[in-house]
């Protein structure tokens, strides 16, 4: 867990993974330093359930389950996973005191938590989330704000609040998170990492939502935030048994939000999409202006279909009611109740003609940029309620296409989405590891 020279080769997992093989470093050895990292940041919540003594006997027993010929490729690499995914012994909280006083230990783990140890990863412990994953933020009034390890002013966003952390704390290397309406790219752009949403349809055929609980199944898919496009493939294989293409071609054609769009994004912004299209032209990609005017009717549709989804999962394990919740999450969730089989028809119905259109345009296209939101931070005690128009302006769109996007960090915390057609999952993530490595 060492940090990276610019001049190697392969990012920070894959160089983890070289370190145990060559016994540099010892399974136990990489937990303890990625322990003594664990809940750094001021509010001290990354992980809202870690057992220290769990975890160093799984790094112990670790050799004997995987012999030195045979070790897979998260041998050893410590992760983190959302707690809206069942880990054995730890009761699954949604983010929620209401869940975790009435949700029992898990008997047994999640498919998600099961397939990151099959493959060798070591799970430090449950992350922080926005309660239900019903927000971007990362604001918490059961278990507090997630601030940021590196600058207490932020918020690291949400609501794989502390994916993003327990990475930048580097108390995992890489953590797993959710994505309805941004919940990975959004923390991964404001707290300047990777991130990688996988196609909605590939993480429903996955069978990897087992012992997980969705906020809107339409929208719901899983993802990594991690540090290093370089090791993007290597996580995504890991995850989800994806091959790579041999080859990445660099000289593409690359759509790109127009500039008119951009009109609410803040300089830091508009200053990391710049940058971002020029690294792209030097490597050898054309960009090309797209009209996306038509994006800005999907915040509209994305939320009463949320509402709705959401409304009937939490509102069967209440009873109905809602009052549990922080009052803007019980607002939404009443709201999505009220909404009558007629109106949902209507928002499906228009659903299916947005993901028609840019579906369409993105096949026009090898890939597709525009900021993860138009702001670059989230500052901790300021309120927020335009906040969340102003992200979901730029993420929702791919939301309602179902369409993988990885998040293009900038030091600044203004990320880019770079997105690929849907179930094009491989093409997007060698490309973006090509890019890492042309830019190391």
């Amino acid at each position: 867990m060492r940090s990276m020279s610019k001049a190697t080769a392969c990012g920070p997992v894959q160089q983890l993974r070289e370190q145990l093989a060559r016994g540099d470093i010892t399974p136990r050895a990489a937990v303890e330093e990625a322990l003594s990292r664990a809940n750094s940041n001021a509010s001290h919540n990354v992980y809202l359930a870690l057992d220290a003594d769990k975890v160093r006997e799984d790094a112990d027993t670790l050799p004997r389950r995987f012999p030195p010929v045979d070790r897979p490729p998260l041998y050893g690499v410590p992760v983190s996973i959302k707690d809206c995914f069942d880990l054995a012994g730890f009761p699954t909280t949604l983010g929620s005191h209401y869940y975790a006083d009435r949700n029992s230990a898990a008997r047994e783990d999640s498919a998600v938590a099961a397939r990151l140890r099959s493959h060798g990863a070591i799970i430090i412990g449950k992350t922080h989330m926005h309660p239900l994953a019903y927000g971007i933020t990362g604001e918490n009034p059961d278990y507090g704000d997630c601030v940021q390890p590196k600058d207490a002013r932020r918020l690291t966003g949400g609501s794989s609040s502390g994916a993003a952390a327990s990475v930048q704390e580097q108390s995992a290397v890489a953590a797993i998170g959710t994505d309805t309406g941004g919940s990975v790219r959004v923390p991964a752009a404001l707290c300047g990492l990777a991130g990688y949403r996988a196609s909605v349809e590939l993480a429903q055929s996955s069978g990897l939502w087992r012992g997980g609980v969705h906020l809107a199944p339409t929208f719901d898919t899983l993802g990594w935030l991690f540090q290093d496009l370089r090791d993007a493939p290597l996580l995504a294989e890991a995850l989800f048994g994806l091959h790579m293409p041999d080859e990445t071609r660099m000289r593409v054609r690359v759509g790109c939000v127009s500039d008119e769009f951009l009109h609410d994004c803040d300089a830091q912004v508009l200053a990391g999409f710049a940058e971002w299209k020029e690294k792209l032209a030097t490597s050898g990609a054309t960009i090309i202006p797209a009209d996306t005017g038509y994006w800005d009717e999907a915040p509209e549709i994305y939320s009463a279909i949320t509402a709705y989804e959401a409304a009937a999962i939490h509102g069967a394990k209440t009873g109905g009611g809602f009052s549990h919740f922080p009052a803007v999450i019980a607002e939404r969730l009443a709201w999505g109740a009220s909404i009558s089989a007629s109106e949902i028809a209507q928002f499906r119905a228009r659903h299916a003609r947005f993901g028609e259109r840019a579906d369409a345009q993105l096949r026009e296209f090898d890939f597709f940029i525009a900021p993860c939101a138009a702001l670059h931070e989230l500052a901790v005690g300021a309120n927020h309620t335009a906040s969340r128009a102003a992200i979901l302006r730029y993420t929702t769109p791919m939301s309602l296409v179902g369409a993988p996007v990885v998040t293009l960090p900038t030091t600044a915390g203004a990320g880019v989405q770079l997105i690929c057609r849907c179930n094009s999952d491989s093409v997007l993530l060698s490309y973006a590891k090509a890019l890492g490595t042309r830019l190391a």
